[in-house]
């Protein structure tokens, strides 16, 4: 099945899913920065320490295939708020997004009584205070200067922010607290990069990181010209953080104490939950803004359609969610659009009819697992210049990904089941002729539906 209306989503999923609760449930996001779908433990990395998020996996459900439809922090954050392509909601970098407030997941959420909160990074223009309860919004430094002269890490903020919500909040109203740290994103203008805490420096001490198989100059020189340049901002930004062994240790090393400190913070908001007795009527999400490159193809960043840019982690802890099914894994493409239509309907809000994402709780909470999307449409604006980051375009599937430059008018083609790193480019092969044309045009369905 190639697509699904919204309307006919939500059918099938109240003809099949648990029945919310009476008691409006509590919402909490917890959006990472920069944090790849396999970052984690219980995705199966050998080195990352995440046992907060790793038992939350295990007491919930794990997405697999959590994916974002722009690879790049402030589209995809705007895309998270208002469940629409960046074609849609109209921020193609960081300016503010055009859809109106009111029909944003937050904006719907405070308009029917919650307690709405933001704390951490925005990065969608001037931060709209008046728009929440409580709302504390900083991002860029991984060290904060406070007013009595000392300096507080970014993700202790979060965390000391993020209780004052849940400590000061009203007991007689629902609330909703997304909580969007700038870990692990990099300091970018800070040659260290990465800069953790100092309790953390002991972790990872005597860990050697593995070096990705394709993170060599020889599938850097497989990318397509614009991309394999010296000036291209993905690979200045990878001789910044990978370009020597000892380098690209200690950057990964660093961003995993990032990630670790982000885990431990997660643990703390769910003991205050548990301790103030709601964990039990709370939406836990936990998901990335997009994925990350850590060398792979001889790149650092985001921006571009490969699974490592555009595949994040998804963790849900959802109440509703029986016990004897708690630990489950789903490989369905979800979408960080489909967050906000899901946050509202377990809330009991409709979704307005300009939100294009779906509600995916029926996945894990209906009886019947209802029909779901096998591909989508992915895409990234030019920023700045061709030269810096060029425009890019994707079909993406499981077994196959077609990849369109709009700056360039090139086309590329993987077979993904063959060959999962993306390294043979079939668009010129004469075998892969009728599979090139088919998501030709599939492609180009999708991307007028985006718009």
């Amino acid at each position: 099945m190639k697509f699904l209306p919204v309307s006919l989503m939500a059918c099938l999923f109240w003809a099949g899913a648990a029945v919310a609760s009476a008691k409006p449930m509590n919402i909490l996001v917890l959006l990472a920065d920069d944090w790849r779908h396999n970052t984690l433990g219980v995705a199966g990395n050998p080195v990352v320490k995440t046992p907060v998020l790793d038992r939350m996996a295990r007491e919930g459900t794990r997405f697999t295939r959590g994916c974002v439809t722009t690879p790049i922090c402030g589209v995809s954050r705007a895309s998270l708020f208002t469940g629409q392509w960046m074609s849609r909601h109209g921020n193609p970098a960081f300016a503010a997004f055009k859809t109106p407030w009111a029909e944003t997941y937050p904006g719907l959420l405070r308009t029917h009584g919650y307690f709405v909160g933001h704390v951490g990074k925005w990065h969608n223009g001037k931060f709209p205070a008046a728009e929440f309860d409580f709302g504390r919004a900083y991002s860029g430094t991984h060290w904060i200067k406070q007013k009595d002269g000392t300096s507080i890490h970014v993700t202790q903020k979060n965390e000391n922010d993020s209780l004052e919500f849940l400590r000061r909040r009203p007991l007689d109203k629902p609330f909703c607290l997304t909580l969007a740290f700038f870990a692990t994103h990099a300091e970018d203008q800070n040659p260290l990069q990465f800069l953790p805490q100092p309790g953390s420096m002991a972790l990872y001490e005597d860990v050697t990181i593995p070096l990705p198989p394709n993170a060599t100059e020889e599938s850097f020189r497989r990318l397509p010209p614009f991309i394999a340049n010296e000036e291209n901002e993905s690979r200045v930004r990878w001789h910044w953080r990978f370009d020597a062994p000892a380098k690209y240790q200690t950057m990964m090393k660093n961003y995993y104490r990032l990630a670790t400190e982000v885990d431990t913070t997660c643990g703390r908001l769910l003991e205050e939950l548990k301790a103030q007795g709601v964990l039990d009527n709370t939406l836990v999400i936990f998901t990335g803004d997009n994925g990350y490159f850590h060398g792979e193809h001889g790149l650092a960043d985001k921006w571009y359609p490969h699974e490592e840019s555009i595949r994040v982690p998804l963790i849900v802890h959802d109440p509703r969610l029986p016990r004897e099914q708690s630990g489950q894994t789903n490989d369905d493409f979800v979408l960080n659009v489909d967050l906000a239509p899901t946050i509202l309907g377990a809330a009991g809000i409709k979704a307005p009819a300009g939100m294009q994402g779906v509600d995916f709780a029926p996945l894990y909470l209906a009886a019947t697992k209802p029909a779901w999307r096998t591909e989508y449409f992915a895409e990234h604006a030019t920023i700045r210049d061709v030269k810096f980051i060029p425009s890019s375009e994707a079909l993406v599937r499981k077994e196959w990904k077609y990849f369109y430059w709009p700056d360039f008018k090139q086309e590329q083609l993987f077979h993904l089941t063959a060959d999962p790193m993306e390294e043979q480019d079939l668009a010129g092969d004469p075998a892969s002729k009728d599979q090139l044309e088919e998501m030709r045009q599939r492609f180009a369905e999708l991307k007028a539906a985006a718009r």
